[in-house]
């Protein structure tokens, strides 16, 4: 049988592979949050639909109707709630840093 868990202690691709994406945003956001690493919650953001969206506003008074829809629609994909063709790419991230951390 071979190891194939990372050599920091991280768990193996296989193990994580077969938990739902939901159930990896949890344990990585987790993980994240105990080791204070705002550089992962912020690649996070930076691959969310919304994200270009909410980059683009400018603040001014007139767009902070849009800029807390955008802000909500954030929050919303970042606790699992709307993906959308980010999914793949944000399990991934999800598998990775657990298995690096």
């Amino acid at each position: 049988m071979t190891d194939t868990s990372s050599s920091s202690g991280g768990r193996s691709f296989e193990e994580l592979d077969v938990l739902t994406t939901e159930e990896l945003r949890e344990q990585a956001f987790a993980l994240a949050r105990e080791r204070r690493d705002v550089k992962f919650f912020w690649s996070v953001l930076r691959h969310l639909p919304n994200a270009d969206e909410a980059a683009a506003l400018d603040g001014a008074p007139n767009s902070v109707g849009p800029t807390v829809d955008e802000a909500v629609a954030l929050w919303r994909e970042m606790t699992g709630h709307g993906y959308e063709e980010s999914a793949p790419l944000l399990r991934a991230a999800f598998i990775d840093y657990l298995m690096k951390h």
